[in-house]
Parts: C-alpha cells; sequence; structure tokens
C-alpha cells in the first residue's frame, strides 16, 4: 500500500488497486474504513438496547452523545430536533471518526481530500430545500428566493452556493493543513515535539467535526426560520386585511 507523500496534497492521487478504468485511491480505501467502523460499532452498541435502569457502558455512551447532539440542534430549531438528528449526527460521527483515526500510523483522513468533503457540503445543500420544503411547501420555500423582491434572487442563490463551498473548503484546508505540518515536522524534528501535535490534532479534528455539523444545522434552521417568519407575516396581513 503507497503512503501519501508530502508532495500529494491529496489522498485521491494515491493509487491503491486499478484494473482499467476503475480506480481505487486512499480517500476511497480509508472511506469504506470509516464506514465499516461505524457500522460495526453501530450494530455493536445496539445489539442489546435496554430500557432498564442498569444498561450497558456503551448504551450509556449512546445516550450521551445522542443528548448532546439533541441539545444542540434544539437550541436552533426550538422544536423537532429528532428530524435532524439522522443527518447531523451522521456528519458528526463521519468527520469526528474519518479524524481521529488519524493517530493510526498510514492512515489518511479521508477529510483531508476536497472531494469528501465536497460531498458532505453537497448532503447539506440538498438538505436545506429538503428540509425546508418538508416544513413549509415547495411554493413557500421557493417564494423565499423573490423576497423582499425579484431582484434579490440571484444573491439568495449566490448565498446557498457560497455557504456549500465556504463548507468545503474550511473542512479540508483545516485537516490537510494539518496533516501536511505533522509530515514536516516528522522529517526535521524529533519524535517529541510531532506528537504533542499530533494529540492536538486529535483535538482539531474534533472541533472541526463540531463546528461542521453546527454549520450545517446553522443553514438548515435559518432557511427554515426565515420561512416560518416570513409566512407568520404573510398571515398578519391577511389576517388585518380582513379585519
Amino acid at each position: 500500500m503507497e503512503i501519501v507523500s508530502l508532495n500529494q496534497i491529496s489522498p485521491d492521487q494515491v493509487i491503491i488497486w486499478s484494473w482499467g478504468f476503475i480506480k481505487i485511491n486512499a480517500t476511497i480505501l480509508y472511506t469504506w474504513l470509516v464506514m465499516a467502523i461505524l457500522v460495526f460499532i453501530s450494530w455493536f452498541v445496539t445489539r442489546n438496547l435496554s430500557s432498564d435502569i442498569n444498561v450497558s457502558r456503551w448504551q450509556h455512551f449512546l445516550e450521551v452523545v445522542i443528548s448532546v447532539i439533541r441539545g444542540e440542534i434544539s437550541e436552533m430549531t426550538k422544536k423537532g430536533a429528532d428530524n435532524y438528528i439522522p443527518l447531523i449526527g451522521t456528519l458528526f460521527l463521519f468527520i469526528c471518526t474519518s479524524n481521529v483515526l488519524a493517530i493510526v500510523p498510514g492512515y489518511v483522513a479521508p477529510t483531508s481530500s476536497i472531494t469528501t468533503t465536497a460531498s458532505l457540503a453537497l448532503c447539506v445543500f440538498i438538505a436545506v430545500p429538503y428540509y425546508g420544503v418538508s416544513r413549509n411547501g415547495l411554493f413557500h420555500y421557493l417564494k423565499e428566493y423573490f423576497q423582499p423582491n425579484f431582484i434579490f434572487f440571484p444573491f439568495h442563490v449566490m448565498g446557498e452556493i457560497s455557504r456549500t463551498l465556504a463548507l468545503t473548503v474550511r473542512l479540508f484546508g483545516n485537516i490537510m493543513s494539518h496533516e501536511k505540518v505533522i509530515g514536516i515536522l516528522l522529517a526535521v524534528t524529533p519524535l517529541l515535539f510531532p506528537v504533542v501535535m499530533q494529540a492536538l490534532g486529535l483535538l482539531i479534528g474534533v472541533i472541526q467535526a463540531y463546528i461542521f455539523a453546527i454549520l450545517s444545522m446553522v443553514y438548515i434552521a435559518s432557511a427554515l426560520s426565515a420561512e416560518e417568519e416570513h409566512h407568520s407575516h404573510s398571515e398578519v396581513k391577511k389576517e388585518g386585511s380582513s379585519v
């Protein structure tokens, strides 16, 4: 297996296996690895779920994680937090696991590839209108793009695209740059300092997963709140005109 070198900015460039035009690079391999780990942990933790007071440590840990995620979402949406836990929780756990595994020798975080971060950001890009249409209907969601008048339509579209690009570049830049810095330090300094940086990198990886998940929820919540606020104003105007 080939290891990513310092002159390779992305694990996309590391080809693990190829057959004709079919190629598996390091990004795909380690993405599958992270997915397999999450699936196994999910099966292992949930195989003996119990509603009793005395539960396993794994179940207790799972409940704590879900409670924290639900609490963060509730602070932004005020209601219906459980509707967003599958998306936001999956984003956080995938990114966090991808980043934390960086302590394993030879492993390269798939989040250091812009194709991975772009795919995650694209999921958020699709989720915003999905939740907006699900809650307020297609007409009210599309109508928001033309508020306060139709001239603002391209600006709303540019805002959606720029937020997606920001999510993509922020995560990619932080994880990729950290891996390169660690590689350089390992080449030019003794072992102790890179170990400290690696420990700091674990903290940064968790924080970046948290930031990505929170920003994703902020974008969804802001879209929903804007639509609901406009909808409530419309209802007030209708009631006023009827009076």
